[in-house]
């Protein structure tokens, strides 16, 4: 064969050899780019999920999936109640021993007069009709910084499970972290309004300067037909647990 087609035959292959490495160059490429996109895609749907996750489980999101919304809860307007009572304790070991139950202005209460210790803050933020502290009691717990859900028996048989996981949630929120009680409410102390079930309540004020004093002080509540975490959230937005004459008191 002649030396110019031999030179010729070599560098047709060494063309084609040239032109295969290029493609599998291609190939490895593509491969590389459509491995790394599929692992950004798994990635990206990891942390979307992760981000997901974690702001679900921020009490204040898991609060406002608790019962209806708040447009569906039939609330009226939150109140503002002229407050007194605070520091004046009534029944055993006071000045007024013979004082076994107050006549509150409002049905639920806001403020007034209560007995001389406050539910103990152990862990304990649901109460049944069965083991619910005194009326009295509570009252004292609102003067600290709580705030105070309450119930209708009837009602809240019903939702339970709701009311259970609302006192859970709602006592890790920064607004009312370790400061909020659900309790049946006692129909002795008066009837909640007609087609109210649950309502809300809480002590207010401003204290002086030096936070030895109470500059001004409000109650407030808030009745509505339904429960609402939505509600409950905007409530305790609103009037946080340093919102109160002691705030620092346990």
């Amino acid at each position: 064969m002649p030396k110019k087609q031999v030179s010729q035959d070599r560098k047709a292959r060494i063309a084609e050899m040239q032109q295969q490495e290029k493609a599998r160059e291609s190939r490895v490429r593509l491969q590389i780019i459509a491995a790394c996109t599929v692992l950004l895609l798994v990635l990206a749907a990891a942390i979307s999920y992760a981000v997901l996750k974690e702001r679900n489980n921020q009490p204040d999101v898991a609060l406002e999936s608790i019962g209806v919304s708040a447009s569906a809860a039939s609330c009226d307007a939150v109140t503002t109640d002229t407050a007194t009572g605070n520091g004046q304790h009534v029944g055993p070991g006071t000045s007024s021993p013979g004082t076994s139950k107050v006549t509150y202005d409002t049905v639920p209460p806001s403020n007034g007069p209560h007995f001389a210790q406050p539910a103990p803050s152990n862990g304990r933020n649901f109460y049944t009709a069965q083991d619910r502290p005194k009326i009295e009691t509570l009252v004292h717990n609102l003067e600290h910084g709580y705030t105070v859900l309450w119930y209708d028996v009837t009602a809240g048989e019903a939702k339970k499970a709701e009311l259970e996981q609302l006192a859970t949630v709602a006592n890790k929120t920064e607004w009312a972290k370790n400061k909020f009680i659900v309790s049946a409410w006692d129909t002795s102390y008066g009837e909640l309004p007609a087609g109210k079930k649950f309502a809300l309540s809480h002590w207010s004020a401003t204290l002086s300067a030096d936070g030895t004093k109470v500059a001004s002080q409000a109650g407030h509540r808030e009745l509505c037909g339904d429960l609402s975490g939505a509600v409950v959230k905007a409530f305790v937005q609103e009037f946080p647990l340093t919102s109160a004459p002691e705030p620092g008191a346990p």
